[in-house]
């Protein structure tokens, strides 16, 4: 029975003890573990730097995307049971995501509003020259054009429009910057794990001797393993603390400071909140899971397992 409790509290003393060999690895080697926490911050603030760029440009397009429409017109001489009848087949087209009406009279009094020379103008004529309409909203930009297609064939209607052409070029811009920018995350994540890597394996390769006097007095090999995992954990922590700093501070100053827009009110940037939290979050992670991979990766090698 006795022998049974040993068994199962060992892997918790080895754990435990692992955690404080660490964190005295960590003040006994300070210079070379500070080289690793510079190396991760450096590189760290690059990778949120782009996150937070790519982030923001993807909410851009996303926003214009969702402001292009189709505009519809009926014909003229369409009656209010067939404009009636043309806005119940626009909603159910499979992909519309709302339809706003306009009658003919509303357009009328809103001109007439805007100016008083179409005011005169529109009180001389005896018939409503204008035509009833229809704003179209898609759930996809890529709907536009079969959507636009499909309601030209309708009965009533004059023109349904969106834009052709300019359309299809904006969306190909859009499509390439989305691209361009998650490949530059992406890119910049596998450089920062292969920079944060190596440094810490340039750590482990002069402490090798370490390693080789813990394997000559038996040490099995997961307790050697152990204390530089850990070690490589905690100097990942400590070297995303500064990118998470800078980051949300950063941005929130430079959110507050331009009224969360810039280029007078055209490109609207993300709210701070939750968006700089989860990016904080994804920068502790890749320097934690990073300084762990390449210890671990380090003392594999010199274990030659």
């Amino acid at each position: 029975m006795r022998k049974e409790v040993i068994n199962q509290v060992k892997p918790f003393r080895i754990i435990i003890r692992s955690i404080r060999d660490s964190f005295k690895s960590v003040f006994r080697n300070f210079s070379l573990s500070m080289a690793s926490v510079i190396c991760t911050t450096i590189t760290l603030i690059l990778v949120a730097l782009a996150i937070i760029v790519t982030v923001n440009v993807n909410h851009v397009t996303k926003t214009m995307e969702e402001e292009l429409t189709i505009v519809v017109y009926a014909k003229e001489e369409a009656t209010p049971e067939q404009v009636e009848n043309i806005e119940n087949r626009i909603n159910k087209i499979s992909g519309v995501k709302d339809v706003v009406a306009k009658s003919k009279e509303e357009w009328k009094l809103e001109m007439k509003n805007y100016s008083h020379t179409l005011e005169v103008t529109l009180d001389y004529l005896e018939n409503n020259p204008l035509l009833d309409s229809f704003i179209v909203t898609v759930n996809d930009v890529n709907n536009l054009a079969p959507t636009a297609k499909e309601i030209r064939t309708f009965d009533g209607v004059e023109s349904a429009n969106y834009g052709e052409g300019m359309v299809e070029e904006i969306i190909s811009v859009f499509d390439v910057i989305k691209t361009v920018t998650i490949v530059i995350v992406i890119a910049l994540v596998l450089v920062t794990a292969f920079l944060i890597s190596n440094t810490i394996k340039l750590t482990i390769f002069s402490r090798r001797s370490e390693i080789e006097i813990m394997r000559l007095v038996g040490s099995s090999n997961i307790s050697i393993k152990l204390p530089f995992i850990f070690e490589g954990f905690l100097l990942g922590i400590v070297g995303s603390l500064i990118p998470v700093i800078v980051a949300i501070y950063s941005y929130v100053i430079i959110y507050e400071k331009f009224g969360g827009s810039i280029s007078f009110g055209v490109i609207e940037l993300v709210k701070p909140m939750p968006f700089i939290l989860y990016t904080a979050a994804i920068l502790v992670i890749i320097g934690s899971v990073v300084g762990m991979f390449g210890s671990s990766r380090a003392v594999r090698k010199h274990l030659k397992i």
